[in-house]
């Protein structure tokens, strides 16, 4: 199939899957507590569970920004009228790298359901990978070209690139794309008077629907030794639009903290300092955008580029729904949801609560 029907194909998909789930959520009622389908068995209840979890607020409805709070009842939806549309907060929470991170265990009590177990991923309706190619030291610069591949499954998806080469005091954004081939090659440079960690953040774009997209992060040093991996001096915990960090080593220094979206970028100022934490004001921006936070730093004598973002995505929380020989009893549902604006896929895995006996 061509490169140019399988985008096609690909956005006509997402179309028919939108006007489904938005047909599912104004047609159905969603139950207060999913004890009361516990008489539910097989497709039925995979579906009012996944729906429960994807279209009620929980209890309390903003228990995303209460980062002190564990929610009485769970549900992932924003307070907005638009079904699917989950909660930035809500989400985040459900990574297990941000400081507020809810458990499974909570979670499985805010449902009812502890005796069946259940999944819950979610991630980029296609990916984005990047890899260095070469570089070139000139007098005063060194110019690194970077391969950028866009794909759903293996199968090509072209995509608009907004990129920014970060270290330091120093950004270089630049715009380019990947072809009907998903396949894209872009340029950046950084001053050869730098001698630090550097970051390459790449948001691509779909072409077919300016909602769907993706990101990816490189990380290298620049004139000095390959930087750590990443989360090695910062626990980076984004909550109520403001950006925990917690220092993982006292001699760690942070120079620079910046917000990047698609289109803009700029540096955050901090607003609070602790014992080993600090915090910075995350702005409420309009731009169709996941948030990527680059923090630039030291340990000492070594230079580190850290990350996260905001919604902390993609992320997977709950049991192992694949390992065999409860493999057969597993039912999953995709649904394409949206935050801020963005499209996501969640997967919600559950084992078939008729006659469970595990």
């Amino acid at each position: 199939m061509p490169a140019s029907s399988i985008d096609t194909f690909f956005a006509c998909s997402l179309m028919v899957i939108l006007i489904a789930s938005a047909m599912v959520g104004t047609a159905k009622v969603v139950q207060p507590h999913l004890k009361d389908m516990s008489s539910l068995g097989g497709l039925d209840y995979a579906e009012g569970f996944t729906e429960y979890l994807l279209l009620s607020t929980g209890n309390p409805p903003d228990w995303g920004k209460i980062v002190s709070v564990v929610p009485q009842a769970f549900g992932l939806a924003s307070t907005s009228s638009h079904p699917y549309a989950l909660d930035i907060d809500k989400v985040s929470r459900l990574n297990s790298e941000n400081v507020f991170a809810i458990s499974y265990s909570d979670i499985a009590k805010g449902i009812g359901i502890e005796l069946v177990p259940s999944s819950v991923e979610i991630r980029f309706l296609f990916e984005a990978s990047i890899s260095l190619i070469s570089y070139e030291a000139l007098e005063n610069e060194t110019i690194y070209t970077f391969q950028i591949i866009t794909n759903k499954s293996g199968f090509p998806i072209s995509a608009s690139l907004q990129s920014y080469f970060v270290t330091e005091n120093y950004v270089d954004k630049v715009s380019s794309s990947t072809n009907s081939s998903g396949i894209g090659i872009m340029n950046a440079s950084l001053p050869n008077a730098i001698e630090a960690a550097a970051s390459l953040l790449v948001f691509a774009k779909a072409s077919t629907n300016p909602q769907m997209m993706a990101f990816s992060t490189y990380c290298l040093g620049h004139n000095s030794d390959p930087p750590e991996p990443n989360k090695t001096f910062l626990k980076l915990s984004p909550a109520n639009h403001i950006l925990n960090v917690s220092l993982s080593h006292p001699q760690v220094d942070i120079l620079n903290v910046y917000i990047f979206t698609y289109n803009y970028g700029f540096n955050l100022t901090r607003n609070d300092i602790g014992n080993q934490t600090e915090e910075y004001n995350i702005p409420y921006l309009l731009d169709v955008s996941p948030m990527i936070f680059v923090l630039i730093g030291s340990n000492g004598s070594t230079s580190f580029a850290e990350w996260t973002s905001y919604p902390q995505l993609p992320l997977e929380i709950g049991a192992d729904m694949w390992d065999s020989p409860a493999r057969s009893k597993t039912i999953a549902l995709t649904y394409i949801v949206s935050i801020n604006a963005v499209l996501y896929e969640a997967v919600i895995s559950c084992r078939n609560a008729e006659n469970y006996d595990e």
